[in-house]
């Protein structure tokens, strides 16, 4: 590796229609394509950790940039995220999963491991590895090797995870320059470009993947109106009739049926103004 080969990867175990609201809401410019089946990618446009990002400011340590996408990303979903990262001197990887405190490894540009080895069965056990084979692969990354540097140490960790459906597209992996990356995610089938356009299209984009998803017919559409309705008709007596008994049970149970309906019908009104604006 050299000085000029910089570049990063945001691995995320979920597909691109999934990843999408979430990584509108990172405020960076990537491209979002499919890694196989249960795998997407995520490849920045900009070069933040050289101090190009949105603004300008003094660089940051490309692994640092990556840890924090990983942890933003993984805090909001119910998916693992990976951060692959190389430089001229270093590679490694970052693990985040949920609120657990990430994971991580590094290793020198000739190879050499400085990383913890229970790492690697941290890493493991989150993804749901074989703990004989893939963890005896993966702790083969741990040990001293001459023949093998860091591109190829990533490449190792990469292709143990191709046993959980990972399949990167030719051309995008360690060891490449940033703006190559971007070239090769950038003409991927299917491939689309993810920036921030504000908060209120950000909100738009989650709402839309909601009602996408199987709660959509809950949330909005014929069904969660009639549903909002009958919330609305059963909460009003209910409520009467908890004053008149002097039941602050029932008198309560009364209200939140009233305010789930009414809430219900505010949110359909106000996403079809939303589309119409």
């Amino acid at each position: 590796m050299n000085a000029t080969s910089t570049g990063a990867l945001l691995l995320c175990r979920a597909d691109p229609e999934t990843v999408r609201p979430l990584a509108h809401l990172l405020r960076e410019q990537m491209l979002l394509t499919r890694a196989g089946g249960e795998w997407s990618v995520l490849v920045p446009e900009g070069k933040p950790w050289r101090g190009t990002g949105p603004g300008g400011g003094d660089p940051e340590p490309v692994d640092r940039v990556l840890g924090g996408w990983a942890t933003a990303l993984a805090v909001g979903s119910t998916w693992p995220v990976l951060a692959l990262w190389w430089d001229g001197d270093r590679a490694g990887y970052t693990l985040a999963a949920g609120f657990r405190r990430t994971v991580g490894y590094i290793w020198l540009a000739d190879g050499t491991p400085v990383g913890e080895d229970e790492a690697m069965r941290t890493f493991a056990a989150r993804l749901g590895l074989d703990p004989v084979l893939d963890l005896q692969a993966l702790e083969e990354l741990t040990r001293p090797d001459p023949e093998s540097d860091a591109e190829a140490r990533l490449r190792g960790l990469l292709a143990v995870l191709t046993r959980t459906g990972l399949a990167l597209p030719p051309g995008l992996g360690p060891g490449e320059s940033a703006d190559r990356l971007r070239t090769v995610a950038g003409v991927q089938r299917g491939a689309e470009r993810i920036e921030w356009a504000g908060w209120r299209d950000a909100v738009r984009v989650e709402l839309d993947a909601v009602e996408a998803g199987s709660l959509g017919p809950w949330v909005r559409g014929p069904r969660a109106r009639a549903i909002a309705a009958a919330q609305l008709a059963a909460g009003l007596p209910l409520l009467l009739w908890g004053v008149r008994r002097r039941s602050g049970g029932w008198a309560a149970a009364g209200a939140v049926l009233l305010a789930q309906g009414a809430l219900g019908l505010a949110y359909h009104r106000a996403r079809e103004a939303a589309e119409r604006s």
